[in-house]
């Protein structure tokens, strides 16, 4: 049940992305969408939606490679980073 769960969750932003692609797609061919009054807008909220989508999907990704140790050593949290009290 927690792998369907994580795979919904990981769906939603995937869609999101999808349809961001979509719109700034749309405003290249100069296809206006309903609630867009401007096609420069329709391009904004594209491009917005589709960096949001692919943010948290990268998120997810980097994180869980971070738990199994699957990433470089720039990718890797330092432990050393944290303030140490004299």
């Amino acid at each position: 049940m927690d792998r369907i769960i994580a795979l919904i969750i990981l769906l939603i932003p995937g869609f999101l992305a999808a349809y961001g692609i979509k719109l700034m797609r749309d405003m290249v061919f100069g296809i206006m969408q309903a609630p867009f009054p401007f096609l420069w807008l329709q391009f904004l909220s594209g491009l917005l939606l589709f960096l949001m989508g692919l943010g948290f999907v990268a998120g997810f990704i980097l994180y869980r490679d971070r738990k199994r140790n699957k990433v470089q050593d720039r990718f890797r949290r330092q432990a050393s980073m944290k303030k140490e009290r004299p």
